[in-house]
């Protein structure tokens, strides 16, 4: 194992976390100089979002947000485009269901869920346990205490999104929303604290899906329509109070994965089994997949650029 460490090799199978807790994270200090690069850029992206703020965490102390991502390489170098954050916009403002981060952008206070619109216009809230339909219109809503979309791809997510105006986050948008004003390591502050966020549940895999274990499990077992509706696994948006941000932002942590705009194929955030495998709260990161995966851990939010209010 400690021979794996010293190269960038390929990440774990999503498969793997769905049941292990075992930490993969390497200090990027001793990773090598392409994992090491991929972490200090993404500390440059982020960089803007809390420039000339005095903050209560400083920036690379432990508790920061810096400090959580400098605290994990990825096992293998896999390109990510982080994206960049947009300026900052005097008098901007956000659609109600949507926060104002850093005066640059707007996000979702809530994960996504999904609508199909049929043909003649008309509009039905889609199930959250099956795929989004191919054949159809879909629009990506932010609502409380939904259950939030599964089964979907960055694709799926990102066509969702656009087609409500809104767009995917890139990743440093995303990091930048989960951290709030303060650049936390966790959305509600500095530290971990264990059941503010969705970080445990049941494992619907190992219920299931225990007889395929050992073969493997394919995409047939990973996007079963009875693993989120067993109790335990994917809670409603905004169940867990706690786990918000200064900015009103719910469940960046735990609950479901969150595609980003990347595609090269990145969601972040964890989910309800893990939230620490790859980077721990609003670090996590996992990479292995491409743009068109889905499994029942992954969903999405969506991100827009800010209005300006009337003068």
């Amino acid at each position: 194992m400690r021979r794996a460490v010293r190269t960038c090799l390929a990440a774990a199978p999503l498969a793997v976390a769905l049941v292990t807790g075992r930490a993969l994270a390497q200090n990027p200090d001793e990773a090598p100089a392409p994992c090491r690069a991929q972490v200090q850029n993404a500390l440059e992206r982020l960089a803007p979002a809390f420039a000339g703020k005095a903050r209560k965490v400083a920036a690379r102390s432990p508790g920061s947000i810096e400090a959580a991502i400098w605290g994990y390489a990825p096992p293998r170098f896999h390109g990510v485009d982080e994206g960049a954050l947009p300026s900052v916009k005097t008098g901007a403002a956000c659609p109600a269901e949507m926060a104002l981060v850093a005066g640059r952008f707007c996000v979702d206070r809530w994960e996504g869920s999904i609508v199909v619109r049929d043909a003649d216009g008309t509009e039905a809230p889609h199930s959250p346990y099956l795929p989004p339909p191919a054949d159809k219109v879909t629009l990506a809503k932010s609502v409380a205490g939904v259950v939030p979309q599964a089964y979907i791809s960055a694709k799926q997510a990102e066509s969702a999104c656009r087609a409500s105006g809104k767009r995917l986050c890139q990743p440093v948008e995303w990091r930048a929303a989960c951290g709030g004003s303060e650049g936390t390591a966790y959305p509600y502050g500095p530290k971990r604290v264990a059941g503010k966020c969705h970080d445990t549940g049941v494992s619907p895999m190992l219920t299931f899906h225990l007889a395929t274990m050992k073969r493997g499990w394919g995409l047939t077992e990973l996007n079963d329509t009875r693993n989120n509706q067993l109790e335990g696994t994917v809670a409603k948006t905004g169940a867990f109070p706690d786990c918000v941000s200064d900015q009103g932002v719910y469940d960046m942590v735990g609950n479901l994965h969150e595609w980003t705009a990347d595609t090269n194929g990145t969601f972040q955030g964890g989910y309800w089994l893990d939230t620490s495998q790859h980077g721990d709260g609003c670090a996590y990161r996992t990479i292995a997949h491409g743009y068109t995966y889905h499994d029942y851990s992954t969903g999405f939010r969506c991100c827009a650029d800010a209005g300006v209010t009337a003068r």
